[in-house]
């Protein structure tokens, strides 16, 4: 019955991580010019943020979940100006011309702490997983900590290996990149966090001043 809810977290994790959004747009850009590493520690954050989600919704934390919801639109603003600075960033500066093998340690803690963060300020998430999770027929407290605990780490599995194939993928194809395609990605990806980022932006404002 474990391996049973493990089985069913995985294919949840899968299916929450699979839609690229900023997130992945993130850790695609930081594959191709940071290096298979930054990549990977990106995705670990994300998935890490993810199981998060899945055992506030698995163990029925919800006055964790009632307090990240009620601050939506501050960490959606939150979100919004981190995505409208990195778009900018990568905008306003010098075109790339080579891609790097990043093996800071600092660089990458701050790869690990940007893409949990950016996924920790769409709380929304949780509904998802609410719904889900109710669909397989666990429904919060009520349920055995065993079979949630197997669920979450399931999501965390699920996740992970989404972005473990992910930027492996894309390690894969990165060398076969010509130095005079990499501009035109940095500023294609720029252009995407940037927008994305005001689009959070104005929806938090607009939704205040009305």
């Amino acid at each position: 019955m474990l391996l049973l809810f493990l089985l069913k977290g995985i294919v949840v994790g899968v299916v929450i991580a699979v839609p690229v959004g900023p997130v992945g747009i993130l850790c695609l850009r930081r594959t191709i010019f940071d290096g298979r590493l930054a990549g990977l520690v990106s995705g670990y954050g994300a998935a890490t943020a993810d199981a998060l989600f899945g055992a506030i919704a698995a163990f029925g934390l919800t006055f964790v979940s009632h307090w990240l919801l009620d601050y939506e639109d501050w960490l959606r603003a939150a979100g919004g100006i981190y995505l409208f600075y990195s778009g900018g960033s990568a905008l306003l500066s010098k075109p790339q011309d080579k891609m790097a093998e990043q093996s800071d340690p600092d660089s990458l803690m701050r790869d690990f702490a940007s893409a949990f963060a950016l996924t920790i300020t769409n709380p929304v998430t949780i509904l998802v997983f609410l719904a889900i999770f109710a669909a397989l027929g666990l429904s919060g407290g009520h349920d055995s900590l065993l079979r949630a605990a197997a669920l979450v780490l399931g999501v965390w599995s699920g996740s992970f290996m989404w972005w473990l194939g992910l930027s492996l993928g894309i390690g894969l194809f990165r060398r076969a990149i010509e130095p005079r395609h990499l501009a035109w990605i940095s500023r294609g990806s720029g252009i995407i966090l940037f927008a994305t980022g005001a689009a959070l932006l104005a929806t938090v404002v607009l939704k205040h001043l009305g």
